[in-house]
């Protein structure tokens, strides 16, 4: 098997394969907390700092573009007092080419701006999801165990998105409004101070509506997320559960939590965007009643001589130029709220310990394969123990079948030698070694692993084959699919090899895409296997190719047989009867069956009904 520590051999859930914890793909996702605005924006802000030529050239033309919108109303004034009002026609010519040339620069200004701020944004979006689809490869298996597949799909699509369109608008967006606020701001005291002060009495007013209304929204856009992404992981359990739906018709009721679901986001998004959308309408309240202000005081004062009708002109532009930017702070923080909302729930992932966390780099040499159980106890839960005091020794090509009821611990063993979870207590060793002292990731190159969910992933058949070790040749892949009775039905395909499978590769029979994870298996070369047997639910010849594919694979290597049928494992060097978390019997199929104990009972109860069956 590859080292790396992000390749398996297949996506497990819940509890690793065949039971674990409760929880999964229908657990109930926890409400997330908000946690400290300050750091989450810090945490932004380093990857897009790491963008810093790009960053330097949107600084630069957003000043150049501000600047630009700055130039505008003052020439305006000037051409009513210098052109206008003394019907200097000339001059009236030259002051609109200079208007015009300056709305033509800025409009090209705030093109290049946006160009060179969406490359920025979406190169550091790009890193953002690629750190956090890596973080998903890195945590344990308990991660995904408790909660949803589209929750989690939620926040590298719906909540990065949400930082997306936040880093393409409010960046840019904040600078320019705050270079127009201190320039107008400027201009305005020297054009007239009276009517600055007036353009200033409603300052307060605006920035007390923004508080409480941005206070509201950040409330409301982070359940807003947290909504959505419960109702992705329902819809994601609902698709791949469609058969299930059918079969047992609940098709209405599905729709029914659905609707409950949708309207649940449906209220929260109304309020968030109700809340939201009351900034635009406040302000403008606020900004027209500033505009009466002035063009009522600067009307009186034009008419007293105490101010040119061209001054008063540009100080009505500047006033709207003044507030205009703070609506527009007000309009950003509420998406920067969202963004912060959806980077909030990135990075509680990115926070989350990884499973290879204090993991010393020890090298694993080729493992002869002896496995030792001593005394182990593990539970899911601290309080709820699943092995109790489980000890059974492998030797070196042994092979083990694992028996016994739904829930007794059969799957939890192998669960524990894979190390998807830690034991509590006792020891676990492989060739004399405890495993918690071996690399994860070495030891996992030394397993081999065949579910009885065979897993095959988008690509061609030949890409599946190779999962198991990417550095094969073509002819290494031939070979292992040849060894596993899967070359027959490659070779009738159009495509052969490079024939491309879809999404869980669907096109192909259970068989086949069985038949394909044990090529895979046998192309990793592994020293140990974890087989769960996969023909429970496949015809008697397609039993017969996967049993003998099987027979291959497992030839001078320990195996680990999880048995449904325990006529396929009557030839195990040793038979573990699970029961209660605790290995009730153990020994050769014929030493069970003299033991007329546990396992007997099960070997009776299987062949009554097989004989009642047939």
């Amino acid at each position: 098997m590859s080292n790396h520590p992000n390749q398996a051999q297949a996506p497990v859930r819940p509890g690793g394969f065949g039971g674990g914890p409760p929880g999964g793909r229908g657990a109930v996702v926890p409400k997330v907390r908000a946690k400290n605005r300050m750091a989450t924006i810090k945490r932004i802000w380093s990857y897009l700092n790491r963008q810093r030529t790009g960053l330097i050239m949107v600084y630069i033309f957003t000043i150049l573009n501000a600047v630009v919108a700055l130039i505008g109303p003052y020439l305006l004034g000037k051409a009513i007092d210098s052109a206008i009002i003394p019907h200097d026609y000339g001059l009236l010519v030259r002051f609109c080419i200079m208007l015009g040339g300056v709305y033509l620069l800025g409009s090209a200004v705030s093109w290049v701006q946006a160009y060179v701020m969406t490359s920025v944004s979406q190169r550091t979006v790009f890193e953002l999801r690629r750190d956090l689809f890596a973080k998903y490869q890195e945590l344990p298996i308990g991660f995904f165990d408790t909660r949803a597949n589209g929750e989690l799909m939620s926040r590298a699509t719906n909540d990065i998105d949400n930082v997306s369109n936040s880093l393409n608008q409010s960046v840019t967006q904040l600078l320019n409004s705050l270079i127009t606020l201190s320039g107008s701001l400027v201009i305005m005291l020297m054009l007239n101070v009276p009517l600055t002060v007036i353009a200033l009495v409603t300052i307060p007013l605006v920035l007390l509506a923004s508080r409480k209304i941005t206070g509201l929204s950040r409330i409301y856009f982070k359940n807003q997320q947290q909504y959505l992404g419960e109702l992705n992981g329902f819809i994601e359990e609902a698709i791949s559960g469609q058969k299930v739906i059918k079969q047992y018709r609940r098709e209405e009721a599905e729709t029914a939590r659905f609707r409950g679901m949708s309207s649940e986001l449906n209220k929260v998004s109304i309020k968030a965007q109700i809340v939201s959308g009351l900034v635009g309408p406040v302000m403008n309240l606020i900004n027209n009643l500033d505009f009466a202000l002035i063009a009522s005081v600067g009307g009186w004062m034009a008419f007293k001589g105490l101010a040119t009708v061209g001054v008063i002109v540009s100080m009505l532009n500047y006033a709207k130029q003044f507030s205009r930017p703070i609506s527009e702070l007000a309009n950003q923080y509420n998406l920067i709220q969202s963004a912060i909302a959806g980077a909030e729930r990135v990075f509680e992932v990115m926070d989350m310990p990884s499973e290879y966390t204090g993991e010393q780099p020890q090298e694993l040499q080729r493992v002869h394969g002896e496995v030792i159980f001593r005394d182990v106890v593990f539970g899911y839960q601290a309080d709820a123990p699943i092995l109790n005091g489980v000890s059974f020794e492998a030797k070196p090509g042994e092979k083990i079948a694992l028996v016994g009821p739904t829930g007794a611990g059969k799957t939890t063993i192998v669960n524990l030698l894979t190390r998807f979870y830690e034991i509590n207590s006792g020891e676990l060793l492989i060739d004399g070694r405890d495993i918690r002292e071996l690399n994860k990731n070495e030891l996992r190159s030394q397993l081999g692993m065949v579910l009885q969910d065979a897993h095959v992933f988008s690509g061609t058949i030949r890409e599946n084959i190779r999962f198991g070790r990417l550095d094969a040749s073509d002819r290494e892949v031939e070979e292992a699919a040849s060894l596993a009775n899967v070359s027959g039905f490659i070779a009738r395909l159009p495509q052969g090899y490079d024939t491309m499978l879809g999404t869980e590769g669907t096109t192909l029979s259970h068989g086949q895409r069985q038949l394909l994870t044990i090529a895979r298996a046998i192309l990793a070369d592994p020293a140990i296997l974890i087989l769960d047997e996969a023909t429970s639910s496949v015809d008697t010849r397609t039993e017969m190719h996967i049993q003998q594919a099987m027979r291959t694979l497992m030839k001078g290597r320990t195996s680990f047989v999880i048995a449904h049928r325990l006529s396929t494992i009557q030839d195990a060097d040793r038979i573990l009867v699970i029961q209660g978390g605790q290995i009730a019997e153990q020994g050769s199929h014929e030493q069970l069956l003299a033991l007329k104990g546990v396992y007997h009972e099960l070997y009776n109860s299987q062949f009554k009904h097989a004989v009642q069956a047939g």
